[in-house]
Parts: C-alpha cells; structure tokens; sequence
C-alpha cells in the first residue's frame, strides 16, 4: 500500500500558511488491513478511518457517483484497484487535489517530498486562481459555497476564482441545487466562512451570483441597496481585522437588515427594529443558526443607536441600557456590543469618507475658471470640491 499527505494540509505547506489538519489517502489497502493496524473506521459506509493515535483521517482511495440530488447524491466506490489520480480527481478545487508520498501508516515523514500534482494545482497555486478539477464539480453544489469560502481565506494573498469555475458556480444556483442542501451544511460552511480574515467577501460572492435567495433571503434583499451593502462588507472586513468573535461578526451582517442603521438622520430613531428581528429570526430559523448568534445580533440591533451614541445618553438611559444588555449579569456581552457598534461606525465613516473622496476627485482645474492665478486655483477647487459633496446629499 502507498500512504499520501493529501489536501488541505499539502496546500497550506505551499503557501507558508498554518496546517490545521492533516488528511492522508491509502492506495492499495482494504478495509480489514486498516482494522487490523488498529484504525478505527468512521461510519460502516464510508472508507474513512482514524489514525489509533494522532486521530488523523485516512481514507482509502475512492470515486464518488452521482445518483439523486444534493451533496448526499452519491454512491462511494473504495478498492485496492484505485489510484491516487481517481481519488484526486473527485477533489473540488486543483489546490486542494495534490499530494505527497509518506513513508507508512505510522510515519507520516514524507519519502522525498515530491508534491504529486495531475490537475495543476502547483501552478494554480503559482497565479492565485482557484479553479475547479473537473466537471464534477458541478454534482456537489455545497462546492459553491466552499469555494466561496476558500475565496475569503485566501484573498488576503491575492487569489481569484477562475471564470470557467464561477460560471459553473453560478449554474448550481440557477439549477436550484443549492436547495437540497441541509441548513446543517450551510450553517457549517458559512460560520466558517464568516471566520476568515476577509468574511466580506464570502458573502459578496454569493451574493453576486444569487447564492443567498434560498437560506438568506432577507439579506439577499436588502444588499440590493449598494449603500447598505458596502458598509456592512466595510464592518465585516474590520471585524476580521478586529479579530472580534462569531456572534460580533453575524450582528453586523444582520445588521444590514435595517438600514436606518447606516444613515445618520435617524441616530434618534429605529422605527425598523421589529421588521430587523423578524428577518433575524427567519434566517436563524432556514439556516439552523445557533441561537447564541442570533440572540446576540437581536440584541445588537435592537440597542445599536444607544451603543453608537453612548456620550449623549441620560443617566437613565445608561442604566435603562445596562438592564437591556442583561451587562449586571455578563459584563463582557456588554463590551462585545460596544466592540461590534465601533466596527460599523467605523464602516459608516469610513463610507462618507470615500465619498467625499469621490468628490474630491471628481473635481479638476477643467472644473474652475481658467484665468485664476496662485492661491485662488486651491481655493477655487476647494469650493468646487464641497459644492459637488454637498450634492452627493449621502446623509
């Protein structure tokens, strides 16, 4: 039997970044072999086993096929007969379907530290592209949303999704595939998702091609508004910079469901609250959110302007916010709410900002009279500049 280091770990170890886990393919082994080295198999139908020690995953090579729908549609086939480039090949993305040889099923040491590499992922890996191995892709739709997923963990370095794999994203979704998933799945995949340095740009990508109609249908809604939209994203890049928890980073993206959040004409007033929970609440229903998180992003925004506007409250009004964040009983909520409401007035400012720098741009000395001399250009454009940002009329 020949014993590979396969995946997420082989990927990792190319890019420098952390390996989390460590997965390995056994070719040429049977089921009874594994047992008897002491292995414990996971599930009577899945050739998947733990290492009696290390608690590692090995699998023995297998190909899937698809017979019914959703990412449960398949039948495994797991013999001595097939080969690492037949296991490879069902993998999802080229940099996730590499390997190196190991030494045995009890020495992971690497037997020269060849990477094996049949769909080019090395040179994926090379020009920051994920793209899909083959047309299976398209017979598990959970691999739009991890692929989406990947997106957001790896765009801090720069990669991309390559055309050909995200027009096959977007035929899962128009397929209706995406509705045979299990809420369990989805939740799992986008909690993780929602973890990662750039979270934004997991919900970006599905957004974009209509991944979110059927388990986030509020949001979907409301990010149809381009305002609202792009500061949610600009509060969740900063929650990943902020290192802030789930709970933090699932408030602010549901906070996008009341946009009286982002305009500051209505600091003294949310007339949306009960609409916003009601969206919460359905979406932590559909997507089998854990309750903590949704707890957690009702209470946001139902004290989000009080939160925002903390040096103006009465006395009352602080002890009055205090008993709405249970804070006598757990102090550290409270903080986390506080932690949560800088990260999207950050978002907010950060958004008026940007327009005014769009205005600042937008004028040129093509824009002011063309006798002016010396000072009077600088004030001339100065003028122009807050003239053109006060028509913007943003906020």
């Amino acid at each position: 039997m020949q014993i590979y280091l396969v995946g997420g770990a082989v990927r990792d170890q190319l890019l420098a970044r952390p390996i989390k886990d460590k997965d390995f393919v056994v070719v040429g082994a049977t089921v009874a072999e594994m047992l008897d080295a002491g292995f414990l198999q996971v599930g009577a139908d899945f050739p998947v086993f733990l290492h009696p020690i290390s608690h590692e995953e090995y699998a023995l090579a297998r190909t899937e096929r698809k017979q019914g729908v959703g990412y449960q549609g398949f039948s495994v086939y797991a013999s001595p007969d097939v080969s690492l480039k037949e296991d490879l090949q069902r993998r999802d993305l080229t940099i996730n379907a590499m390997a190196i040889e190991v030494m045995s099923l009890t020495d992971d040491t690497p037997v020269n530290g060849e990477v094996i590499d049949y769909y080019g992922g090395l040179a994926d890996i090379a020009s920051k592209t994920l793209r899909h191995v083959s047309s299976a892709f398209s017979e598990d739709p959970l691999r739009v949303l991890r692929t989406a997923r990947f997106y957001s963990r790896y765009y801090d370095l720069g990669f991309t999704i390559a055309d050909e794999t995200l027009n096959l994203m977007r035929q899962l979704v128009s397929s209706g595939e995406l509705t045979h998933l299990s809420a369990e799945r989805i939740w799992q995949e986008s909690s993780r998702a929602t973890m990662q340095l750039s979270p934004h740009v997991y919900w970006q990508q599905l957004f974009s091609i209509g991944a979110l109609t059927e388990y986030f249908s509020p949001l979907h809604h409301t990010w149809a508004d381009n305002h609202t939209r792009e500061i949610v994203q600009t509060a969740l890049y900063f929650a990943g910079q902020m290192q802030l928890n789930l709970s933090q980073r699932w408030a602010l993206l549901m906070a996008s469901l009341n946009a009286d959040l982002f305009n500051v004409r209505h600091a003294d007033s949310n007339p949306n609250v009960t609409t916003t929970v009601t969206g919460i609440n359905e979406i932590g229903t559909t997507a089998k959110v854990p309750k903590v998180q949704t707890q957690f992003a009702n209470l946001f925004v139902q004290q989000a302007n009080k939160l925002s506007a903390l040096n103006s409250l009465s006395a009352a009004e602080k002890i009055d916010l205090i008993q709405a964040c249970g804070a006598h009983k757990e102090p550290e909520k409270l903080s986390q709410l506080l932690v949560t409401s800088h990260a999207l007035q950050l978002a907010i400012q950060h958004r008026q900002m940007m327009i005014a720098l769009g205005s600042f741009h937008a004028i040129s000395m093509q824009d002011i009279a063309p006798d002016l001399k010396g000072p009077a250009i600088g004030e001339a454009l100065r003028c122009a500049r807050i003239e053109h940002l006060q028509a913007q009329n943003s906020y």
